[in-house]
């Protein structure tokens, strides 16, 4: 049967999601594997990931399908696969989905969440799941320009270098920035995103917020498709992707 798995990961001790060429170089795939055909005693079994994420970047809703002949009922996996991955990877989820289910193609939508730790001194216990900027940030400035990347546009200014798409338009669903205490989090959905492009979006934002980039001129940037006219890539640590959505009874 095909199983959609659910995993939650921090990923601060991993080169990101995707297996390397080297077994040295250490990947949350490559860790979900090595635990999928312990527990199952395959050691042919590979997993497909539905989002590459990058050196740092966690989640709590990265997806994963599995071909496997079991007789354990899909529901029962997450609990018996958590001996065999390290601390900081958890399965949360499994269900049996259609043999010609793929988590990448059949993606309706995905979040993600960018965190911002605002305050004139760091924390260090926010070093790795967030950015810290020392200046207030205005969050009516940053969620005006938040609202110029709803919609279906080209995001090549959003756009990393190195990128092999064969195209940049994509549609954002939704984009804000809320804020508790001095936690601003950065919430966009969107039905795909290119190649860091919600830590060039996020990064971008931060400069709306701190002035140096004026609110209207977001929509100016996009319509440019100059990667130069946008903010800096945003660190890593801060990303998190939130969910992966399908279109599944």
């Amino acid at each position: 049967m095909r199983i959609l798995l659910t995993i939650a990961y921090d990923g601060t001790r991993y080169s990101g999601w995707q297996k390397q060429k080297s077994p040295e170089v250490l990947t949350v795939e490559g860790e979900v594997e090595k635990a999928l055909r312990t527990l199952f005693r395959n050691p042919e079994l590979e997993c497909i990931g539905a989002s590459r994420t990058d050196r740092g970047v966690h989640a709590l809703g990265q997806r994963a399908v599995i071909d496997v002949e079991t007789t354990m009922p899909p529901e029962k996996i997450p609990l018996a696969i958590r001996p065999f991955l390290p601390e900081d990877i958890v399965v949360t989820a499994a269900r049996e989905v259609p043999g010609d289910f793929h988590p990448r193609y059949d993606c309706v939508k995905k979040t993600y969440e960018y965190h911002i730790y605002q305050s004139p001194y760091k924390n260090p216990k926010e070093r790795l799941y967030s950015t810290f900027v020392y200046s207030p940030l205005d969050l009516e400035k940053m969620n005006e320009g938040a609202k110029a990347f709803v919609g279906t546009h080209d995001f090549a200014a959003f756009c990393a270098a190195g990128s092999s798409v064969s195209t940049t338009v994509r549609t954002i669903f939704d984009c804000h920035v809320e804020q508790e205490g001095p936690h601003i989090r950065i919430l966009v959905t969107g039905d795909g995103f290119l190649y860091n492009m919600v830590r060039i979006l996020a990064g971008t934002l931060i400069a709306v917020g701190q002035g140096k980039i004026p609110a209207e001129k977001v929509a100016e940037i996009i319509a440019g498709k100059d990667r130069r006219q946008a903010g800096q890539t945003a660190e890593p640590q801060g990303l998190t992707l939130r969910e992966i959505y399908y279109d599944l009874p």
